[in-house]
């Protein structure tokens, strides 16, 4: 094993983990990923807590009870996720109070099937705040048109927000501005902007896949030897917008009442393409102020065999803009894959959340005392 991830670490990027189930919190693995392995955060999504519940795997118990006091499927899939995030919580608790709020963070998300609904997500994370009810909370809300005045409204009121599914270089720009927007509305209300945090999760992978599939079509040797760059390009400039951004006298108002950076996360780092290596969206995305959220297979990768070389973004800004306009060239449309991807995105965890449902429900049917 090499010591990558703590390299990983010196250089600023806080390593964060792509997974939760009760059985990781239970058999001591959490704790010891955190112990051994620089993990100082975890992330979930719709698909992640699918999966976790699906399996059954430390959740009889709980699902037994919540059968026999005959609540809701939906009611009983927040007893169960809530109840994973706090307990997450509590074991990262050390590394929040250690890094004062900046890690030691779980991530819950809003119901997927609000994502074009302003309304409906600022009052559902409102109370998913109000569930877990632990500080090293992070709301998640997708970065989707109706997700935008939810994340000023939801970071007014005080509430620490995961912005999620962010693909489109614009859409990461409006992310920010929400997010400015939403200090500036809790710096009125006289909250202590301290104690505010952000990361904004820039979504990865997904982008290589798109475009290489886009390259594969027009076949010509320009575009194979595109293949593979586009993602890295793309969160390589959302790099430059955050610099930018939170170098920005709009910024320093609120750098002056002790608010914190919105940090930019890299999401969706594991690899796809086999002929890629398994660690390209960790060792090539290295800059200070970063999270990378890892499944679990990227993290044992990486510290097994990753190579950090120090900062790989800084000073790459040219070279990505001319690999996203060479793509331009061959008639692929940015925007039109960031759109694509996004919509995709909000399909794909409502589609998770949709057979949880079933799956719980199901469950629960199965566990209902039979009426006397």
């Amino acid at each position: 094993m090499t010591d990558a991830l703590k390299r990983l670490s010196d250089e600023g990027v806080a390593i964060w983990l792509d997974d939760l189930s009760r059985k990781r919190i239970t058999s001591g693995n959490l704790a010891e990923l955190i112990d051994q392995q620089h993990v100082v955060g975890v992330t979930t999504n719709p698909s992640i807590f699918q999966k976790a519940i699906s399996s059954g795997d430390g959740y009889e118990q709980q699902l037994a009870d919540l059968a026999a006091r005959k609540v809701t499927v939906d009611e009983a899939i927040r007893m169960i996720t809530t109840a994973d995030v706090r307990d997450a919580a509590d074991i990262l608790r050390p590394l929040y109070d250690s890094t004062e709020g900046q890690d030691g963070r779980v991530s819950i998300e809003v119901d997927p099937r609000l994502a074009h609904d302003t309304t409906a997500t600022v009052a559902e994370a409102k109370q998913l705040a109000w569930l877990v009810d632990r500080p090293n909370t992070l709301i998640k809300i997708p970065a989707t048109k109706a997700g935008l005045p939810a994340i000023t409204e939801v970071i007014g009121r005080g509430i620490s927000v995961n912005v999620t599914l962010i693909f489109s270089l614009e859409r990461y720009r409006e992310v920010m501005d929400a997010y400015l927007a939403g200090l500036e509305k809790a710096k009125a209300a006289g909250l202590d902007l301290s104690l505010i945090h952000s990361v904004a999760s820039f979504f990865v992978s997904r982008v290589d896949t798109e475009i290489d599939k886009r390259l594969d079509s027009v076949g010509t040797d320009e575009a194979k030897a595109l293949k593979g760059k586009a993602a890295l390009a793309n969160a390589r400039l959302a790099y430059e917008a955050y610099e930018e951004v939170f170098s920005s006298d709009r910024w320093a108002a609120l750098d002056r009442a002790h608010a914190n950076k919105q940090r930019p996360l890299w999401a969706s780092t594991g690899v796809k393409d086999p002929a890629y290596k398994d660690t390209l969206y960790v060792v090539d995305l290295v800059a200070p102020g970063t999270v990378n959220t890892m499944p679990e297979a990227t993290l044992e990768a990486t510290a097994d065999h990753g190579e950090v070389t120090g900062d790989t973004i800084r000073g790459t800004y040219e070279q990505a803009r001319a690999e996203l306009e060479a793509v331009a060239k061959l008639g692929i449309s940015y925007d039109d894959v960031v759109q694509l991807l996004e919509d995709e995105g909000v399909e794909k965890f409502e589609a998770a959340w949709n057979d949880l449902l079933k799956s719980t429900e199901a469950e629960l049917k199965r566990l209902t005392p039979a009426e006397d």
